[in-house]
């Protein structure tokens, strides 16, 4: 069901004044302020670093091509390891004190079900660079907090459609994710595809170990007692290399097949055995058919290899999209301005319904705010040409395909769901 369009009911005043050019006409300022939310420090920085980076550096570009609408940007950063209540509270500090025009935030589901009604209150035009959990948009759809990077439902669906194609054998599956919602929304719809697309599959395991776990003996050993044909993770950032390190010696990744949702951002770092599925969360891989053709990931990847020393990963791709996102609604809402620079409610206004290229593909905003983006999905593997793993094998699926409609609850369509809907998918190998 579309959300009510509040912009439209103005008072017959503010028309009047808008309709004679003397209403809610906003002063180019000298630069535009972001505050921009990840997290710098704790095991999460592994993630939320290059995040950081990619809004840097894509920041740089951007006032290296004139800013935005001839205005500078720039950033002032906020930890979210300081948790929710901080993150709130520097929120409302940015906001109220006019320090920022726009927001890019968070990282973390929970600070962006936090902030999402807090953006509503303060007219703060929001972009949620991460933060995919589905249960953002249920329950509420609010005007100024819009999320271009896709939910939870298309990518754990994408993830196990694609261990389906790969291993049509598969009878027995086990689960090892984080121990809140993130791990436990993964869990409940990799269960759902199952039991939809492949009922017979068996879960023999779900584990949910605690956040900045330094051990997972225990847990490793109980996957190998259960014996699966497929684990599935969506462990991430410090705990997913603790992870890969120890399970890789105690024969893990050779006893069953080992999906990690967010194993592409630790490629470079640990030793992914070959044969590895891993994604990132969206169409966010830079080396990506797509993103050769549009033809801008590769300088922005040799940029950022260049300051930072390493290839952008997923994280960082998603920040400088949700960025390149900002700019063009900034755009649209200045050219529907008649050039003049728009204020917080005419940016949000162009943000509805945008359609806008990015460093890897398209994202377009659906009714709910949400951003409807493809998934890729591939396997660690070797290419000439490359000195390091990267993705092999992959699939781009279409992500409209893999949402439910505006309104429905996603996990009932997914119920919905029959064997025919795996059989009509694009197969691996089919997007290398």
């Amino acid at each position: 069901m579309p959300k009510p369009k509040f912009r439209l009911a103005m008072t017959a005043a503010a028309a009047a004044a808008l309709m004679t050019g003397a209403g809610w006409a906003q002063d180019k300022p000298a630069r535009l302020d972001l505050g921009v939310f990840t997290f710098l420090s704790g095991p999460s920085a592994a993630y939320g670093l290059p995040g950081k980076q990619g809004a840097e550096l894509m920041i740089e570009r951007i006032n290296a091509q004139g800013g935005i609408g001839g205005v500078p940007v720039s950033a002032t950063y906020v930890d979210e390891a300081q948790g929710a209540e901080g993150v709130i509270a520097e929120y409302r500090r940015l906001a109220e004190g006019g320090r920022a025009q726009a927001m890019i935030a968070a990282l973390s589901s929970g600070n962006c079900l936090a902030l999402s009604p807090l953006a509503d209150q303060l007219k703060m035009p929001t972009i949620g660079w991460n933060c995919d959990t589905h249960q953002l948009f249920l329950k509420d759809q609010p005007d100024y907090f819009y999320r271009p990077n896709g939910n939870t439902i298309a990518e754990f669906m994408a993830y196990t459609l694609y261990f389906l194609q790969q291993h049509p054998e598969v009878k027995r599956v086990a689960i090892i994710n984080p121990d809140y919602a993130f791990g436990h929304d993964a869990a409940e719809i990799v269960k759902a595809t199952l039991k939809a697309v492949r009922p017979e599959v068996e879960i023999v395991a779900e584990l949910y170990p605690k956040l900045g776990a330094s051990t997972y003996q225990t847990e490793i050993s109980r996957l190998s007692a259960a014996r699966p044909d497929v684990v599935f993770s969506n462990l991430w950032g410090g705990d997913l290399e603790n992870f890969v390190r120890q399970a890789g010696p105690r024969g893990l990744f050779r006893q069953s097949a080992v999906v990690l949702a967010l194993g592409e951002t630790v490629m470079q770092r640990v030793d992914l055995p070959e044969g590895t599925i891993v994604g990132v969360l969206g169409d966010g891989w830079w080396m990506s058919p797509d993103a050769r053709t549009i033809g801008e990931a590769e300088p922005f990847a040799a940029a950022y290899r260049e300051k930072y020393g390493s290839d952008p990963v997923f994280p960082t791709i998603k920040m400088a999209n949700s960025l390149i996102v900002l700019k063009a609604a900034y755009e649209k809402a200045i050219s529907d301005n008649d050039g003049a620079w728009p204020d917080r409610e005419q940016v949000v206004a162009a943000l509805e319904g945008l359609s806008v290229q990015t460093l890897t593909g398209t994202t377009t905003f659906r009714d709910d705010n949400d951003g409807v983006v493809d998934q890729v999905i591939g396997t660690v593997g070797r290419t000439e040409g490359v000195d390091r793993p990267v993705m092999t094998g992959m699939v781009r699926y279409d992500g409209e395909a893999l949402l439910a409609p505006v309104g429905q609850d996603p996990i009932a369509w997914i119920g919905t769901l029959t064997p025919d809907f795996l059989a009509d998918l694009p197969q691996p190998g089919s997007y290398n």
